[in-house]
């Protein structure tokens, strides 16, 4: 079993910066990737960023990859969500998750942390 346990997030004015945090516990060794989405108030819940846990390559959303960066702390077993820039439509629920291969489901999930850009 793997927990995942997200800190920060909060509210942040348009144009701001914030640092979204996830650690790792538990049973790690085979984990393949990370990811985090994002869940906007009725819309359903979209990819926002991975990273392959073992060798750090990374995904992006095309319209977010140039203000957001994913990463992680292998040894700490920690991952990392940096937003700068924000924007109004950034305004979501994000989530961390991680599965154990290529092809199989996210299996673990952590709690959701809020993330509301106001103007």
């Amino acid at each position: 079993q793997v927990q995942l346990v997200q800190s920060g997030g909060g509210l942040v004015q348009l144009g701001g910066s914030l640092r979204l945090s996830c650690a790792v516990s538990g049973q790690s060794d085979n984990m393949y990737a990370m990811t985090w989405f994002r869940q906007a108030p009725g819309t359903g819940r979209e990819f926002v960023a991975s990273i392959d846990w073992k060798k750090g390559v990374t995904d992006y959303q095309e319209s977010d990859q140039e203000r957001f960066t994913i990463s992680r702390s292998y040894v700490e077993k920690i991952l990392y969500l940096d937003m700068n820039n924000l924007k109004a439509e950034d305004t979501a629920v994000y989530y961390c998750a991680a599965r154990n291969g290529i092809l199989t489901p996210y299996e673990y999930w952590g709690q959701g942390t809020q993330v509301t850009v106001s103007s």
